[in-house]
Parts: C-alpha cells; sequence; structure tokens
C-alpha cells in the first residue's frame, strides 16, 4: 500500500469518526429527527462534500454507529468461547464474560441512544445479530430435543439484553465486574421450587 493510500485511508477513517461524534453529541441535545445534514457537518468542522462521500444520508450515518457498536458487542460476547472448541458454560469464570465491558466502555454513546427514538433500532440490530450467531455458533449436544433451538435462543438473547438495557437505564450502578459475576449466577441458578407468600383477600 502506498503511502499516498495510506494517508487517503488515514483520512477517511478520521472523518467518518469525526461525523459520527458529531451526530452522536447532536443527539443528546436533541432529536434524531430535527438534525440536519448541516448541522452534523458544521459541528465536525467538515463540509458536506466529506459527508456525502462518506454517506447518502443521515440514516446511513447512525447506521454506521450501530454498525459500529454491533460488531463490538459480538467479539465482546464471543470472547468466553472463541478459541475453545467445547465452551462449557458451568464451568464459565465471570471475568472472560466481556459483554458487559464493552458496553461501559461506549457507555455515553449508549446512554444516549437509549433516550432517543433510534432505540428501537438498536435494539432489534443487536438482537438479531446475537441471534444469528448463538445459532450459527454454539450446538448443544446434550439439549433437551423436545427445546426449540430457536426459541431457545430467544429466550436466553431478550434476557441478556433486558439486563444489560436495565443496567444502562440505572445509569450503570453496578461495575462491570458486578454484572459480570451476577450474570454467571443468574445462569447457574436452577431453583426447585419457591415458596409463595398467601395473599389476604384484603390486599
Amino acid at each position: 500500500m502506498s503511502e499516498i493510500t495510506k494517508k487517503t485511508d488515514r483520512r477517511i477513517v478520521r472523518s467518518k469518526i469525526a461525523l459520527r461524534e458529531a451526530l452522536l453529541a447532536l443527539m443528546s441535545q436533541k432529536p434524531f429527527t430535527s438534525i440536519s445534514i448541516t448541522e452534523i457537518v458544521e459541528f465536525a468542522n467538515y463540509n458536506r462534500g466529506t459527508f456525502y462521500a462518506n454517506y447518502e444520508s443521515k440514516e446511513d450515518l447512525l447506521d454506521d454507529i450501530i454498525a459500529n457498536l454491533t460488531e463490538q458487542l459480538l467479539q465482546s460476547f464471543r470472547a468466553p468461547y472463541e478459541h475453545v472448541e467445547v465452551f462449557r458454560i458451568q464451568e464459565l469464570p465471570a471475568k472472560s464474560v466481556m459483554i458487559f465491558d464493552h458496553f461501559f466502555q461506549n457507555s455515553s454513546i449508549y446512554t444516549t441512544l437509549m433516550k432517543s427514538e433510534v432505540l428501537p433500532k438498536l435494539k432489534e440490530t443487536m438482537f438479531s445479530a446475537l441471534k444469528k450467531i448463538t445459532q450459527e455458533e454454539l450446538i448443544y449436544p446434550d439439549q433437551d430435543k423436545e427445546i426449540d433451538h430457536e426459541l431457545l435462543s430467544i429466550y436466553s438473547i431478550h434476557a441478556l439484553l433486558g439486563l444489560i438495557f436495565h443496567w444502562i437505564e440505572s445509569e450503570f450502578k453496578y461495575s462491570p465486574s458486578y454484572m459480570q459475576d451476577q450474570l454467571i449466577r443468574l445462569i447457574n441458578w436452577r431453583p426447585a421450587s419457591a415458596k409463595t407468600v398467601v395473599r389476604s383477600s384484603h390486599d
């Protein structure tokens, strides 16, 4: 690769980062639908030509932000099993769970997106990506044959994302290490029974 090509590539990367940061900064101040491309480029200190050299629209820019986050999310999700042939869930050490670190490291971005009208898009994109890799990359040889694999994936991912988004909504009340530990405890907890509380007719 020539020096000119390297410089061009670095320039493209820098402009994309600046445009992504500009959109997120504006989204922390106003609704996505109210933001114009002119505002984005002015905030990023670029011109419209630079914007259209990288993106077709502000929706395209938003998709790039979400795609970038989703790619990082998948990398963190794969961390506990990508280098092993057999993934022993019951022996999973809490420190190998990297997904909470990903969300914590990008806390400002997720906080902005959580408060915006694009939240459903973010959740759907991440859910679909996680569902795809759990179905394609994780095989359970001892799984009960009566359990539908797709339904198992949907159940597990909704539980995981529900826990994560609750954590974000709490403004990251707990540390990533605490969330790692709690996730492992939740995965391994298999109560055989639960005591019911009898309510009186006056309650």
